[in-house]
């Protein structure tokens, strides 16, 4: 079963949308994992240790972090949703994600949302 991972950039309410449609997913906040001030390295690290998959909207700094990260370690993967992607649109995504795939397929991937 597909877990997911907030980063502390994420719109809460994509979040909040995505369970609210599906209550029994487990897709996790970032203040619950207490991930505010952690490094991108840090955060792939306790999402890949969590066996969770990342959502962030940082497409800045985590493609290449995420390139160094899986350089030396096992990622669960990784899912970026660019800010200007309407809220209802990410929630789609990420459920479809979570109910046509499994988690093998995401070892060590990235992928930018809309699908």
């Amino acid at each position: 079963m597909i877990r997911f991972q907030a980063d502390a950039d994420l719109n809460h309410t994509i979040l909040l949308a995505t369970i609210r449609r599906v209550p029994t997913l487990d897709f996790k906040s970032a203040a619950d994992a207490r991930l505010a001030g952690l490094s991108d390295m840090e955060v792939l690290a306790f999402a890949s240790e969590q066996e969770r998959i990342l959502v962030t909207h940082d497409s800045k700094t985590m493609p290449r972090h995420f390139g160094d990260f899986v350089n030396r370690a096992r990622s669960a993967g990784v899912v970026i949703v660019p800010q200007s992607l309407p809220i209802s649109r990410a929630a789609d995504d990420l459920l479809l994600i979570a109910s046509a795939t499994n988690p093998d397929e995401w070892i060590n991937r990235i992928m930018f949302l809309p699908i």
